[in-house]
C-alpha cells in the first residue's frame, strides 16, 4: 500500500531520480524533490500525473549538512513524518588517469556522493525512528561501480564502494527503530550522463564500444518495488542492469 506515503528524493532535477520522484507520485506518494536547481525540480513537478501525490521542490545541496537538515525539516513540517529516502544524487570526476586529478576533484565527489547519503541518512533516522508509527525506509543508489570498476573512475568508484558500507551499516543500526536500509546497483542506465554510451566508452582492455543501455524508467520501477515491501522485508542489494552490457563474466 503506497497510497499517502511520503518520499525525500535526492538528484529530482533529472535522470533515475527525475523518473523515480514521477512514478513514486504516481502511486500516490507525496514526494519531496531535492536538488541544487529549483528550475530542474519545478520541472520535474509540473510533469506529475493528475491524481497521483503531492510533489513538494526542496532546493538543496547534499555536500552541505546544514543544507540537509533544512530540507527535512521542511519536510517534517510540511507532512509530519518521512517513509522512503532515495539517496539518489550523486555526481563524477573528469575520465582521466587517476594521478591528474586534482584533490578539489576528488573531494567534490566524495562530497555529494558518500557524505551527501551520509547527511542524508542521518536526518531522515532522526525522523523515522520517533514518528508513529516508527520506521521506514532508506535506498541507496549504488551504481555497478560498487562492484567493478570503469577505466579512469577511482572517486567515483571508491565512493560507491563505501555506499556499500553504509548500506550495511544503517541496517544494522536501523533495525531495533524499524528502519530498513536497501542498495540498488543499476548499471547502464540511458540519462543525459550516459548518453555517451550509446557512442562508445573506454573498456578495460583498452579499447572502445558502444554499450547496450536501458530506461530509466525501468529503474523507477525497481525502487518503487524495493518500497513495496512491508518492513519486516528487506531488499539489501539489487543489481539491475542493461542485460548485455559488459559487465557479467569478462565483457
Amino acid at each position: 500500500m503506497t497510497e499517502g506515503r511520503i518520499a525525500f528524493v535526492t538528484g529530482a532535477g533529472s535522470g533515475i531520480g527525475r523518473a523515480t520522484a514521477l512514478l513514486l507520485q504516481k502511486n500516490g506518494y507525496a514526494v519531496v524533490l531535492t536538488g541544487r536547481r529549483m528550475d530542474a525540480l519545478e520541472e520535474t513537478a509540473a510533469m506529475a500525473e493528475e491524481g497521483g501525490g503531492k510533489m513538494f521542490a526542496v532546493s538543496m545541496d547534499v555536500a552541505d549538512p546544514a543544507s540537509v537538515a533544512a530540507a527535512f525539516t521542511q519536510t517534517k513540517d510540511t507532512f509530519g513524518r518521512l517513509d522512503l529516502l532515495f539517496n539518489n544524487a550523486g555526481t563524477s570526476a573528469p575520465g582521466v588517469p587517476m594521478e591528474e586529478l586534482t584533490p578539489e576533484q576528488w573531494q567534490d565527489v566524495v562530497n555529494v556522493n558518500l557524505n551527501g547519503s551520509f547527511y542524508c541518512a542521518q536526518e531522515a533516522i532522526r525522523i523515522m525512528k520517533v514518528q508513529q508509527p516508527k520506521g521506514g525506509r532508506i535506498i541507496n543508489n549504488g551504481s555497478i561501480s560498487a562492484h567493478a570498476p570503469r577505466p579512469f573512475s577511482a572517486p567515483y568508484t571508491s565512493t560507491k564502494h563505501a555506499i556499500t558500507g553504509l548500506t550495511k551499516s544503517i541496517s544494522l543500526d536501523g533495525r531495533e527503530h524499524d528502519i530498513a536500509c536497501g542498495q540498488i546497483d543499476i548499471g547502464n542506465a540511458l540519462t543525459e550522463r550516459t548518453v555517451r554510451m550509446t557512442k562508445g566508452v573506454p573498456q578495460a582492455d583498452g579499447s572502445t564500444r558502444i554499450e547496450p543501455v536501458m530506461t530509466a524508467d525501468q529503474v523507477a520501477s525497481a525502487v518503487l518495488y524495493m518500497d513495496s515491501l512491508p518492513l519486516e522485508t528487506n531488499v539489501q542489494f539489487m543489481t539491475i542492469m542493461a542485460t548485455k552490457m559488459p559487465f557479467v563474466g569478462r565483457g
